[in-house]
């Protein structure tokens, strides 16, 4: 993530981004990395996947009311359009970015 623009910019943006909230002692979370990146060649650039550390970023847990991790929440200009804690396999993650990239764009 580039430090040039902050959380509250990029969930804001034009560009649909799916955050995954994590921790680094997660083992849950620890898998979700390379579903992260199956996920991005599978969507391409219709949306950025960005990762925030919950114990580094209590705030931006907090205002989203994160209570368990790893949490994902899908965000476009602003709103929250999905949102689901847990593991979620790739092709699950690009079902979602499809249905509601295409419902939001």
């Amino acid at each position: 993530m580039s430090k040039a623009k902050s959380f509250s910019e990029l969930v804001m943006g034009d560009t649909p981004i799916l955050v995954d909230f994590f921790a680094v002692w997660c083992g849950p979370c620890q898998m979700m990395q390379p579903i992260l990146q199956e996920t991005a060649q599978r969507v391409g650039d219709r949306v950025k996947i960005v990762k925030v550390d919950v114990d580094k970023n209590p705030m931006a847990a907090n205002k989203y009311q994160v209570r368990g991790v790893p949490t994902l929440i899908l965000f476009h200009k602003g709103k929250i359009l999905w949102r689901q804690s847990g593991v979620v396999p790739a092709h699950q993650l690009a079902k979602v970015v499809d249905q509601f990239v295409h419902e939001n764009a």
